[in-house]
């Protein structure tokens, strides 16, 4: 171990630095955000210094250095362009026993930056003791990722119930079995919506009883396909779960980033061949959750398109389980942007519908009317068992039967494919593209020949 991890208490403290640039202006900020009393010795400032040191935020201490403005400091920073006065710096910090950092000069460094995670009260730090700090940058944002922004409250709610954690459990095991089931249920749910007060009451309850496991249902969109468009909320909701509900839709990639030990299962509904009816999975929910497991709900898509969110949800009120929501992409815009196709455009349409296939067919009410308006942009969901009744009901309704369209296949997915056509052809297309399958029918899919830019150019459909 090169280097060995403190936590410094700079709070009031006297700190040291000596130039003025952007780069000093940069350790300053962070010295600032540690309650540091930062001294500064400088010809000239950079604006943001200059400004700082007008508001007294700052003190401008002199002009020139000299080694009797280390007398009574804790820290020490040199950030000049000049080596020779770094070195002098170091040097007498040194003789001083006074911890000194020279910025980008790893040898006259006795103390080193490292990159941080700032939850505060917890601090996460990573260092590579000054050898590629690239590599370090990349690592915390990985990490910087996995890690919910409501930790520190959670930190902090923790400090205030620590003693009464301690008088009801005289058992350290016990203690530790109280948090873990806190910071990894509902609790700590509760407190990422802003819910302090159910959140609290929660940590009572379990008080009373150590082994009362509150269960939860977390509703999340997965997107369209692509991995890389589920959301950093509902990325991390996964890595927690006990339970995971998931559709046919949800790929693979998606499904491994849940929890490694989380039971997976698949609860997905083909047209015509329905293996779970929606209210055999409404009452598995509850079930699970009953159980006192944090169950996923994991969704294609976004869970109140056309996913039967609110369904699901309202079991969950009426058998009064807690849950939440984490939207995600629906598949109108994911699978329209993979195709380069703007579903809005001012020289083309001023509004989009979106409209599910299976509400397409002749026998429903649909004001048809309105979905053939010109000037807007119309997206089916689900609707390549309709095509031929889609096509006919606009076009009797006054959509020109040379209107583009564009039949998008497992949008922002590897294999996605997308084929080009008028409206008149969409029975066609439809019948030439696997599901499932997304209809885009308005004049911006002509823009796809120029925007298109994930993987190649759809296919034009000519007869």
């Amino acid at each position: 171990m090169n280097y060995l991890p403190l936590f410094a208490d700079l709070r009031k403290k006297p700190v040291l630095v000596v130039g003025g640039g952007h780069v000093a202006a940069r350790k300053i900020q962070l010295l600032m955000q540690a309650g540091a009393r930062v001294q500064i010795v400088s010809g000239c400032l950079c604006k943001q210094l200059e400004t700082m040191a007008e508001q007294k935020t700052i003190e401008w201490l002199a002009k020139n250095y000299h080694a009797k403005q280390l007398e009574k400091v804790f820290l020490v920073i040199a950030a000049t362009n000049n080596a020779q006065l770094n070195s002098q710096i170091y040097q007498d910090a040194t003789n001083r026993y006074l911890l000194a950092n020279v910025v980008d000069n790893k040898p006259f460094c006795s103390f080193i930056f490292p990159s941080i995670i700032d939850r505060t009260p917890i601090i996460i730090a990573i260092s590579s003791s000054g050898t590629a700090p690239v590599l370090v940058r990349l690592l915390r944002e990985k990490i910087e990722a996995l890690l919910p922004s409501h930790l520190g409250k959670m930190a902090n709610i923790a400090y205030k119930w620590r003693k009464k954690v301690q008088e009801r459990f005289s058992n350290v095991s016990n203690r530790r079995h109280f948090w873990d089931t806190a910071f990894n249920g509902l609790f700590s749910s509760q407190v990422a919506v802003g819910n302090i007060n159910e959140a609290q009451r929660t940590l009572d309850r379990q008080l009373s009883d150590i082994n009362i496991r509150l269960g939860e249902i977390i509703l999340v969109g997965a997107g369209p396909g692509d991995s890389g468009l589920l959301t950093l909320r509902g990325l991390q909701v996964m890595q927690l779960a006990d339970v995971v509900l998931y559709d046919y839709l949800v790929s693979d990639e998606i499904l491994n980033l849940s929890r490694r030990d989380a039971d997976r299962i698949c609860v997905g509904k083909h047209a015509h061949t329905h293996s779970i009816t929606q209210t055999e999975i409404n009452d598995m929910l509850v079930t699970l959750a009953k159980k006192g497991k944090r169950v996923v709900r994991l969704k294609g898509g976004d869970p109140f398109i056309f996913g039967r969110g609110g369904e699901e949800l309202t079991a969950a009120v009426e058998a009064g389980i807690p849950f939440q929501v984490v939207p995600g992409v629906t598949a109108a815009i994911g699978a329209a942007a993979y195709a380069g196709i703007p579903l809005t455009h001012r020289d083309y349409a001023h509004s989009v519908l979106l409209v599910t296939g299976h509400h397409c067919s002749k026998d429903t009410n649909l004001d048809w009317a309105v979905l053939a308006r010109i000037n807007q942009t119309l997206v089916i969901y689900m609707g390549s068992v309709a095509a031929a009744d889609i096509t006919h009901q606009l076009t009797q309704h006054g959509r020109d039967p040379n209107t583009p369209v564009a039949v998008i296949s497992r949008g922002t997915c590897k294999d996605q494919k997308v084929l080009v056509g008028t409206l008149k052809h969409l029975p066609e297309l439809a019948l030439h593209t696997p599901p499932p399958a997304l209809f885009v029918i308005g004049a911006v899919v002509n823009l796809h020949d120029h925007l298109a830019w994930y993987q190649i150019r759809g296919k034009r459909y000519e007869q």
